[in-house]
């Protein structure tokens, strides 16, 4: 079974009920893969949640996910370079956090399912593999 990590502007679709090709998808095609998760998605989607009740169900959510390993400091680094390599081109990530998400997903290899533009500007730019939604297949 494949494996893929999905960004937190998907989780955040989700969880607002707002109907995206990649919301859908991870909503209609969940039992098909493995998700995975790394420290950023988990802290950036907890940090918007409101009830104690409704963060206490996610954060252990979260840990039953699939954790994608990596050195920190060095994955941190890497997101750097990118970062970088991206404004040398003329592209601005909008939140660096993003530079940060696409480097774990790089680094193991996996395809990111994500709901934010500047995904497809770091995959034009860097070997990021973005999940085709049109395809309905992992």
């Amino acid at each position: 079974m494949n494996t893929i990590l999905v960004d937190t502007s998907v989780w955040i679709n989700v969880f607002k009920g707002l109907e995206t090709k990649s919301s859908l998808f991870l909503k209609h095609n969940n039992n098909d893969f493995i998700i995975a998760t790394c420290p950023v998605i988990v802290q950036e989607v907890l940090q918007g949640i409101v009830s104690d009740q409704q963060y206490t169900h996610l954060a252990n959510y979260f840990r039953a996910l699939e954790h994608l390993p990596g050195d920190q400091y060095l994955l941190a680094e890497e997101s750097a370079k990118m970062y970088r390599k991206l404004r040398k081109h003329g592209i601005t990530v909008r939140k660096p956090n993003d530079c940060l998400i696409a480097m774990f997903a790089i680094k193991n290899d996996m395809v990111l399912l994500e709901d934010d533009r500047d995904f497809k500007m770091i995959a034009k730019y860097t070997s990021l593999k973005l999940l085709n939604t049109n395809d309905n297949r992992v």
